[in-house]
């Protein structure tokens, strides 16, 4: 293959953080109410080799019933992608959109591994559009700021 074909390779995909609080243990396992889930999730992309990248999705699931906390998990899924011969204007979306929608499926499973294993019902995350999440990203960084001056 020419060096100027592109090329796109996984290399690896790994848990690189995962942590499961329980702060209000064992009294949290004798609610009867259903907790109420909060789940924000982020991605990001490094350089740290030529022509290699670590993508990370990371997720922060709390799950409370009123003011405890039942548990908090956090988890970062990563990748190191190989990426050759694509060009810059290309490389973004690959980075932001293809990269973590791999590593997704590896990112709910172990979350709902993790809580399983922390002894709750399993928590499946709901499916996610990096395609969105890249779109509105970009959106928010082209907007122009704007001054309101009042009169």
């Amino acid at each position: 293959m020419s060096d100027n074909q592109p090329s796109f390779q996984i290399e690896k995909i790994y848990v690189r953080d995962l942590s499961l609080e329980i702060p209000n243990a064992p009294q949290v396992f004798m609610q009867a109410d259903q907790p109420r889930l909060e789940v924000q999730i982020g991605n990001g992309a490094s350089q740290f080799g030529e022509g290699h990248f670590e993508v990370t999705v990371s997720v922060t699931v709390t799950a409370r019933v009123g003011e405890k906390t039942m548990f908090l998990v956090e988890a970062v899924q990563a990748g190191i992608f190989s990426v050759r011969g694509v060009p810059q204007q290309d490389l973004d979306g690959l980075l932001g959109i293809a990269c973590p929608t791999i590593l997704y499926p590896y990112l709910r499973e172990a979350v709902s591994d993790v809580i399983t294993r922390g002894g709750f019902p399993p928590v499946l995350l709901a499916p996610v559009s990096f395609e969105a999440l890249y779109a509105q990203r970009q959106q928010q960084a082209g907007a122009e700021p704007r001054i309101e001056i009042a009169s």
